[in-house]
């Protein structure tokens, strides 16, 4: 694909909490470059690049001598907001995916719909209140500042599973397959908004 046809974005957030940088090409390879301060959140961010093929790059400065919470629900806000961005009218793209992902004794189902409705269902529970430095409690923000930004219907349901760090890896990894479906161009499709009403501006289409 050419540098023209491209499907890129770049956001700048900045807040009193956070500052962050971010951009994504949704026509990448997975290449990704992330720094938020807090490395569990890296790890997972890196994931969500590789499996997807969207290329991410996130720079973060956030307020972590408090906690996490702001450095990780903005980052979900601005990875969101490039996707949207790069997606534009959401024209030829298969618009709905779907991945279930096995890891180990863990099962993972994630559904998406890229239709510029935002809501999250989010069936997912943790034993412990930490990974590592980070609460567990913190990942359901991301993805709903991810959803909310992204204007994607996105249902995650942890099938079951014992491990928690296997638990959140495969709710990133089965975001990154099903979006790499919905947001690929469907070439049957090439040009036209996935709707009967011709557009996907948040309403029901």
């Amino acid at each position: 694909m050419s540098d023209q046809t491209r499907r890129q974005a770049s956001i700048d957030r900045n807040t009193k909490e956070t500052r962050i940088s971010g951009t994504v090409d949704l026509d990448g390879t997975g290449a990704y470059d992330v720094a938020t301060g807090i490395g569990f959140l890296d790890h997972m961010l890196e994931q969500l690049s590789r499996h997807s093929l969207i290329d991410l790059t996130l720079r973060a400065a956030g307020d972590l001598h408090i906690d996490f919470h702001h450095t990780t629900e903005d980052t979900g806000y601005v990875v969101g907001e490039a996707v949207a961005k790069a997606l534009g009218e959401r024209r030829g793209i298969t618009r709905y995916g779907h991945a279930v992902i096995p890891m180990d004794e863990t099962l993972t189902r994630v559904t998406i719909d890229v239709s510029n409705r935002p809501y999250l269902v989010w069936k997912v529970a943790f034993t412990r209140p930490k990974l590592g430095e980070m609460d567990t409690e913190l990942f359901k923000e991301w993805f709903q500042a991810f959803a909310l930004s992204a204007g994607v219907t996105l249902h995650i349901e942890n099938l079951y599973g014992e491990n928690n760090h296997h638990i959140v890896e495969s709710c990133f990894k089965g975001l990154a397959r099903a979006l790499r479906e919905a947001v690929t161009i469907d070439p049957r499709r090439a040009g036209e908004v996935p709707s009967t009403k011709g557009t996907l501006s948040g309403s029901l289409s």
